[in-house]
């Protein structure tokens, strides 16, 4: 292919007929980790260029074997943007690939980060940088164009990607390194919450996809639901890059069903998921309007529609979260919930750019409304389980609850939290995370009242919670 190509790609030139599709995106990868390595060093980058590019090549050629489906495609673009820059050049076809052994347990490559990643985080502990960061970031886009070189990226290929990041901020987790956008991640804020039926407040500044992704993994528990959005992130990007390039795209359903009891995170994460839809361009504002019911069923004829109308139009450029779906469809066929799912199905289908809806409820009740009409089941082809928060979890979420109101708690308040959290039935309906908010501020009423006649208490007294103060919610 020639030694001009080869130095167009390695300089991050990319033109004419033969460019594959990642050759640019490969080209950023080695500059930046060479740059990065020099920095480090303080040699030439160039000098770190051929390791950058082994690099680049477990890389892509992991998340390719990750499926076990090696498709032209992608045997291609390895090919075309990887070959020319090994040593010696690599100049073969995607059927002698195929027919090698090449790709053989390349995606154990992911299972843990590699010595040049290693070796950032260890010069980042020492020396307050934040060279794994950028890593971070090209690995991520490098392993995101590589998956959208295929019509349809495969679950297993999401899984992948997931893994494979999951390892690298583990490893800056270990090494006390600030993951990228952590800064921000105390003091940023999720969504706004919008009263249905009123007009949209104002939307705050956009916030970067790696923040919203580091609120989403330090909430307590929920880690199929938090990969589960992940991976549709991923999903959701992989389609907007093809998009960008001026190739073909299976339309995604940007449309959630959350089940499970309630206090289990569902309008969390939805806040979360409203504003990570923003900063991937899904949506453009990224406001969570929340919804039931009573907000858009009328009492009267032809009013239903028009109120649920008012509610899906202020939720346009954001997401709609409708708690308790199921109810709009419990009525016979003369309910005029009935009137509100006909109405959502056809906006669904009129604003399929500019909107997601969230249909929340109890996991049997949800089938049966999704099953009410035939729009809703061809719009939420994906559901997302809430379990139940465990005891050690639940107990967790107290103590958060604790550090974000400045109260601390004593090892023998803890022990009672722990003792009512044990002892309340886990029926259905069990509250959950509210279950705990009503502990906490229980407790925190009961603290009053015990410090009420000290004249002057001390700042410890103000701000610890004793066993004294942990009591039955309905006490």
């Amino acid at each position: 292919r020639g030694e001009g190509r080869v130095r167009a790609i390695s300089e991050g030139v990319v033109c004419g007929p033969m460019a594959a599709p990642i050759d640019g995106d490969v080209a950023g990868f080695v500059n930046g980790i060479a740059h990065e390595l020099g920095a480090l060093s303080g040699r030439p980058d160039s000098e770190h260029r051929a390791d950058a590019v082994i690099e680049a090549s477990n890389l892509v050629a992991a998340i390719i074997a990750a499926d076990g489906r090696l498709t032209d495609s992608e045997l291609d673009a390895y090919i075309d943007s990887i070959g020319p820059l090994l040593t010696p050049p690599l100049i073969t076809t995607a059927a002698q690939v195929r027919h090698s052994d090449l790709f053989t347990n390349r995606q154990e490559w992911l299972a843990e980060p590699g010595v040049l990643f290693d070796l950032l985080v260890k010069a980042d502990r020492r020396d307050g940088t934040r060279r794994s960061n950028r890593y971070y970031e090209l690995a991520m886009h490098l392993a995101h164009v590589t998956a959208a070189t295929d019509l349809v990226p495969s679950q297993s290929e999401m899984q992948a990607i997931d893994s494979f990041r999951t390892g690298l901020l583990r490893a800056m987790d270990a090494a006390g390194v600030a993951r990228p956008g952590q800064p921000s991640t105390a003091t940023g804020t999720a969504a706004p919450v919008v009263a249905a039926n009123v007009a949209s407040a104002d939307v705050p500044p956009a916030r970067s996809l790696d923040e919203l992704l580091a609120d989403l993994d330090a909430l307590v528990g929920l880690a199929n639901v938090k990969a589960e959005v992940r991976r549709l992130t991923s999903m959701l990007q992989v389609q907007r890059l093809r998009a960008q390039r001026g190739l073909s795209v299976i339309e995604t359903s940007h449309h959630l069903v959350f089940t499970g009891n309630p206090g289990t995170g569902k309008t969390t994460v939805a806040r979360l998921l409203s504003q990570i839809y923003r900063a991937i361009g899904v949506v453009a504002k990224g406001q969570l309007v929340e919804t039931d019911r009573s907000r858009l069923v009328a009492g009267f004829v032809g009013q239903t529609a028009l109120k649920t109308l008012e509610t899906l139009q202020s939720s346009i450029g954001g997401m709609l979260l409708i708690d308790e779906a199921y109810a709009l469809a419990r009525g016979g066929d003369n309910d005029f919930g009935r009137e509100a799912i006909d109405t959502l199905v056809k906006f669904m289908e009129d604003h399929r750019e500019d909107l997601a809806i969230v249909a929340a409820g109890y996991t049997t009740e949800m089938e049966s409304f999704i099953e009410a009409n035939p729009g809703l089941k061809s719009r939420f082809t994906r559901t997302i389980s809430f379990p139940d928060y465990s005891d050690d979890e639940l107990v967790d979420i107290f103590v958060g609850l604790g550090d974000a109101n400045q109260y601390s708690c004593s090892d023998d308040a803890l022990t009672r939290v722990r003792h009512f959290v044990s002892v309340e039935p886990r029926t259905r309906g069990f509250g959950n995370a509210r279950f705990v908010r009503n502990l906490f501020e229980t407790a925190v009423a009961h603290q009053a009242q015990r410090l009420a006649p000290l004249s002057d208490p001390s700042d410890e007294q103000l701000t610890t919670l004793t066993a004294d103060d942990i009591a039955a919610v309905d006490a």
